[in-house]
């Protein structure tokens, strides 16, 4: 068995103990003993180079598979393992050096051009991108990852048609644990529906449901009763959508129903296209009571109201690349409005910041599900958020948004535009380069001196 068939088994088991830190650790410990006791053996820094990623431990990582490839120059593993560590490292240029002495060893190592591409996307070279996916098609034309990076490029600039197809490899990728197995027929948008019932399942994050959630009224336009599935979280919001839908909580019982189909496959299912996204808004409403509520605790308004998300969740896989730290804020923080924090989770440093500004109002402990949220979206002026379903339930909504997007952004949000199709109400501040928070900050800044009377 070659080296590289060691690697790909050793990554394949760590993902499925990754849960269990541990066992991680202690599989660390045994590649770190292999080296005390031969401290030239470079398999042995190569695989402690995975699992100290694996524990998210990038400079360590780096070191060991600096040691590897010195020990043994021609190991294409090793630098192709050390360019995702720097691709980790948002060090692109040198990723992309180690990706390319990967294929100079070894020109037909799939996952080195899978990862060059992975890094191209990330500095805009797409049609490198593109053709790095190729090529490892060729190669091996069953290569699942290289195909969902295909997607994620293809659907991001704009090419829904072979996007959108290519985005069902998520079943045989990352979600490859989370397939779902029915009785009943997968519906894929040619099969007749009119007078049968549609189960529609969440999948990945919540902002994905939210988006997505509108081709549920499309299916009752072509006949159909819908069960929506979704998280706790998203129950009482979905029930707001107009139509025949029965909303029920993820892991509950089912009632009968006749097809089903995972929420993120309907774009594909309804052969969208960037002219044909469904962009009706507001498809789904905030509930009075809960308005009423939020304007008794908000008491009279005598400034513009701004509500500002500025983080994800911490789990999100691009959390690094889409959240801001709030310190990063204070030039917008500091202008005459009246601003409210919108997200559940307030991370510590984000919460020391707010220490300095008193007047900005949190009201993280009174939002139970994004019922409340949007309640207290709808008591706003303008929403201004990183890209995390509070932008989606805003655009949802209806509401003025403004989206504060990276370089690179998620497929959704397309490339070098201000306007997004899939939500009208939706204004879009885009960092210039790789990290520039700084210039988003104050573009937006600029935009509220200039409107403020708009608002």
């Amino acid at each position: 068995m070659q080296f590289t068939d060691i690697a790909c088994l050793l990554k394949s088991f760590l993902f499925r103990i990754a849960h269990y830190q541990p066992l991680v650790k202690c599989l660390l410990l045994c590649y770190e003993q292999a080296i005390e006791l031969q401290p030239d053996l470079a398999d042995a820094y190569c695989s402690r180079g995975i699992v100290l990623t694996e524990l998210n431990r990038f400079e360590e990582a780096l070191m060991s598979y600096n040691r590897a490839v010195a020990l043994k120059p021609d190991f294409a593993i090793a630098y192709s393992n050390r360019g995702n560590i720097l691709s980790n490292l948002k060090r692109f240029e040198e990723a992309l050096e180690n990706y390319n002495c990967a294929i100079s060893l070894a020109p037909d190592f799939v996952n080195a051009y899978c990862n060059r591409g992975a890094a191209l996307k990330e500095i805009k070279r797409f049609d490198e991108a593109l053709a790095d996916c190729d090529y490892a098609i060729s190669i091996e034309p069953n290569c699942h990852t290289v195909y969902w990076n295909k997607a994620f490029i293809k659907l991001m600039l704009g090419d829904y048609e072979e996007g959108w197809m290519l985005y069902e490899w998520r079943w045989k990728t990352f979600l490859k644990h989370c397939v779902r197995t029915f009785n009943q027929s997968f519906w894929h948008g040619d099969e007749p529906i009119s007078g049968k019932t549609i189960l529609i399942y969440s999948e990945q994050g919540l902002g994905d449901v939210i988006q997505a959630s509108r081709y549920v009224l499309m299916l009752n336009a072509l006949g159909a009763k819908v069960i929506l599935e979704v998280p706790a979280s998203l129950t009482s919001i979905m029930r707001t959508l107009k139509g025949d839908i029965e909303v029920v909580e993820s892991g509950s019982h089912l009632p009968n129903f006749d097809f089903q189909c995972p929420v993120m496959s309907l774009p594909l299912a309804f052969k969208t296209t960037v002219e044909s996204i469904p962009g009706d808004v507001p498809y789904l409403f905030s509930d009075i009571t809960k308005q009423k509520e939020w304007q008794d605790r908000l008491g009279q308004k005598t400034k513009k109201r701004i509500g500002i998300v500025c983080s994800g969740s911490t789990t999100h896989d691009d959390d690094s690349k889409r959240s801001i730290p709030l310190k990063f804020m204070s030039e917008l923080l500091n202008l005459p409005f009246e601003f409210h924090i919108l997200q559940k989770e307030i991370r510590p440093d984000d919460a020391a910041v707010l220490i300095e500004f008193p007047h900005v109002n949190i009201h993280h402990e009174n939002l139970m599900d994004f019922s409340d949220t949007a309640a207290l979206i709808d008591e706003m002026d303008l929403v201004i958020s990183v890209d995390t379903s509070v932008l989606h339930l805003a655009g949802a909504l209806g509401k003025t948004v403004w989206g504060m997007i990276p370089w690179v952004p998620d497929f959704r949000w397309l490339l070098d535009r201000t306007d997004s199709p899939w939500y009208p109400t939706a204004t879009l501040f885009r960092q210039p380069e790789l990290g520039n928070w700084k210039r988003v900050i104050e573009d937006v800044c600029q935009r509220l001196k200039i409107n403020s009377y708009e608002y």
